[in-house]
């Protein structure tokens, strides 16, 4: 009897574990999955560059070609095509690459799109009220009726041949929306209504969140926050507790002046494309006396500064430069206000 007692409560204490980890593995973005938020963000900011990086990192987590080649397709409708054709080609790089390195990679489900639909209009009414759980206005009020053809691209293009296409499902294509909208500037209505969409379609909050999180790593912290917004979560603060504001007042030696711009200009230009932490080098100078130079430093961190440091493009900068350096004087400043300081950069667009 005792027995019986003993293996009912071992066997529901099994249970419950299962429960919760299959339900902590269910608000867990998976890593093909993570590596979809990474490659749209990516490809809606034009990140080239990382975006290689990240395709690669997706075909090792299993994404098929062809889920990766649907993505960049669906993308058009919400970066554009210049941006989803360049992103289309890196990844076209990337298959060469790795073929000629002996990887084969899972081409997936053949893309098929059904031509003999006898009207594309309600076949993408059909799919946009399935995923809306919306019935949906013929035509879609307000920017429909002011511009009927903008709405029958969306629904026979978008929502029919785009959409309609089962390589990758619904959610995979909300998380796809949600990631770019979310990397991109004045957006935010149409992020709040694929956020519905994509809970519509089984993403939970946590998922969302956690999409989140990449975003700040792949654009910046106030993108990412446009998530958390939505959601109700913490946003996280833009500045940093630890952020490092630093004027470099250089004297540079009058024979040398051409030749430092020239080097300092390029540092400049690679560190702020480069490094994520560089948020400012700006190098200002004296009207009368033009080698009598300053450079406003803005580091979002400490680390950020760090890394700065050690980066090749400092380094060569560094050495370049250090017989051209009449007198260098460091002065560290803080903002006064650091709930405004970002402000200041509101206008330069």
């Amino acid at each position: 009897m005792k027995t019986a007692k003993w293996r009912s409560h071992f066997l529901l204490i099994l249970f419950l574990l299962i429960v919760q980890t299959m339900n902590a593995q269910n608000n867990t973005l998976s890593s093909a999955q993570q590596s979809l938020v990474k490659i749209s963000s990516l490809t809606a900011t034009g990140n080239l560059d990382d975006l290689k990086v990240k395709l690669n990192e997706g075909m090792d987590a299993g994404l098929t070609i062809n889920e990766i080649k649907e993505a960049l397709t669906q993308l058009y409708a919400y970066c554009g095509f210049p941006r989803s054709l360049n992103s289309l080609n890196t990844f076209k790089t990337v298959l060469d690459e790795r073929k000629a390195k002996g990887i084969s990679d899972i081409v997936g489900k053949e893309i098929i799109v059904e031509n003999n639909v006898p009207n594309k209009y309600e076949q993408g009414i059909k799919v946009l009220e399935e995923i809306t759980k919306t019935p949906q206005s013929k035509p879609a009020p307000g920017f429909g009726e002011f511009a009927p053809r903008i709405d029958a691209f969306l629904k026979e293009h978008l929502f029919a041949d785009i959409f309609a296409v089962d390589v990758l499902t619904y959610q995979q294509r909300e998380l796809v929306t949600i990631s770019a909208l979310a990397s991109i500037t004045g957006v935010e209505g149409q992020l709040k209504a694929h956020i519905g969409i994509g809970k519509n379609t089984g993403i939970t909050d946590d998922q969302l969140a956690e999409a989140a999180d990449i975003i700040q790593t792949t654009i910046n912290k106030t993108q990412a926050n446009t998530i958390r917004k939505i959601i109700g979560v913490s946003e996280v603060p833009v500045i940093d507790t630890d952020m490092i504001v630093r004027i470099a007042e250089l004297d540079i030696l009058p024979e040398y002046l051409k030749e430092y711009l020239q080097i300092m200009n390029e540092n400049a230009a690679l560190s702020l494309v480069k490094e994520k932490g560089v948020i400012s080098i700006f190098p200002i100078a004296s009207v009368d006396k033009p080698n009598q130079i300053q450079i406003v430093e803005i580091y979002a961190n400490i680390n950020a500064y760090e890394s700065h440091l050690k980066t090749a493009h400092f380094q060569n900068y560094k050495t370049s430069t250090l017989k051209m350096i009449k007198s260098l004087k460091l002065i560290d400043m803080k903002a006064l206000d650091p709930n405004k300081m970002m402000e200041i950069f509101t206008k330069l667009k």
